[in-house]
C-alpha cells in the first residue's frame, strides 16, 4: 500500500512536471510570423553582411597563406586589410 502510494505520487509530480513543461513550451515558442522576422534577419539572408563574410574569409585565408610561406609573425599585424607585402589584400 504504501509503495504504490509513493508511484502514485511520483506519477503525479512527473506529470504536473510535464504539464507545466508544455505549457511553458508553448507560451515561449514563437509563432510563424516571429520565425520569418527571424529567419529574415539571419547573417546569411543579408547580401551586405553575407559578402563581408566573404571577404574577411579571404583576408583571413590571404593571412594563413602568407603565414605558411613565410617567416613574418602576421599575428602581430595590426592592419588586417593590408596583406604582407603591402598590397591590399
Amino acid at each position: 500500500m504504501e509503495a504504490a502510494r509513493k508511484a502514485l505520487t511520483v506519477v503525479a509530480v512527473l506529470g504536473s512536471g510535464a504539464g507545466v513543461g508544455s505549457i511553458l513550451f508553448a507560451l515561449v515558442t514563437p509563432g510563424e510570423l516571429q520565425k520569418q522576422l527571424m529567419l529574415q534577419e539571419m547573417p546569411e539572408r543579408d547580401s551586405r553582411r553575407r559578402d563581408a563574410a566573404v571577404r574577411t574569409k579571404e583576408l583571413v585565408m590571404a593571412t594563413l597563406k602568407d603565414a605558411a610561406a613565410t617567416k613574418e609573425n602576421v599575428a602581430w599585424r595590426r592592419n588586417w586589410t593590408v596583406r604582407g607585402d603591402g598590397r591590399s589584400a
